[in-house]
């Protein structure tokens, strides 16, 4: 699914973010990126939903290259939540934010309606779908923010510290519901039982180069994650 090599970012005033990252994310899995603040773990998600572009390196996307002449086609196939859902939902209802992608892609009307309401039905939602997202409980914007997402169909999903400020109900809410997907997940965390508990691999950031890739057990090495999720270089 992705091909990372020397993957490599900087910002505009050339302080580095990502510094010769390489690895490689098969279809389906569901995958923790995790390391400390600062590491670069916002910025991996923000390329590899093509929002932002490789400053040297390359990277594959089911076959595509990570590069703007490819973009809107990474864009369908790759979706994203982010940090803070009311970033993502500004719509007059809870209908009308995961109605929007469909209908930015010009689909029959009567498609739109199907599809937003299967997925909203699907994740138990539908009793929310005509509420301002302003009036959501945190639980219930993470839901609507995933909601968007998956009502695109993407082959990816990239989700960005999804736990962050969830109390314990609305956390196991969102891990049945991340088990019960068929589409690849790659999180960003900092919450290690989380990511222990939906994860099939681990991929570990600091400094803007990847230190470890493997399997979830690597999440019980002791001194493996201290090193990882101590900040500084």
């Amino acid at each position: 699914m992705i091909d990372a090599l020397d993957l490599t970012y900087a910002y505009p005033d050339g302080t580095p973010a990502l510094a010769g990252v390489n690895f490689h994310l098969e279809q389906g899995k569901k995958t923790a990126l995790v390391g400390p603040n600062g590491a670069g773990k916002s910025t991996l998600l923000s390329l590899l939903c093509a929002l932002e572009f490789p400053t040297g390196g390359s990277a594959v996307i089911s076959g595509l290259p990570l590069d703007k002449a490819h973009a809107a086609q990474i864009r369908g196939l790759v979706g994203m939540v982010f940090q803070n859902p009311d970033d993502q939902l500004f719509m007059p209802t809870v209908y009308d934010d995961v109605a929007f992608g469909l209908k930015n892609q010009n689909l029959p009307a009567a498609e739109v309606k199907d599809r937003a309401n299967a997925i909203l039905r699907d994740m138990g939602l539908e009793h929310l779908k005509d509420r301002p997202p302003y009036r959501l409980s945190g639980g219930e914007k993470r839901q609507v923010a995933l909601a968007t997402a998956l009502v695109m169909k993407p082959r990816l999903l990239l989700m960005d510290e999804p736990t962050a400020f969830l109390d314990p109900h609305s956390k196991r809410a969102l891990v049945q519901t991340l088990e019960a997907l068929d589409v690849g997940l790659l999180i960003a965390t900092h919450d290690l039982p989380f990511a222990r508990q939906i994860s099939d691999g681990v991929l570990i950031l600091k400094g803007g180069r990847l230190l470890a890739q493997g399997g979830p057990e690597l999440m019980d090495d002791a001194e493996m994650m201290k090193e990882a999720l101590l900040d500084g270089e």
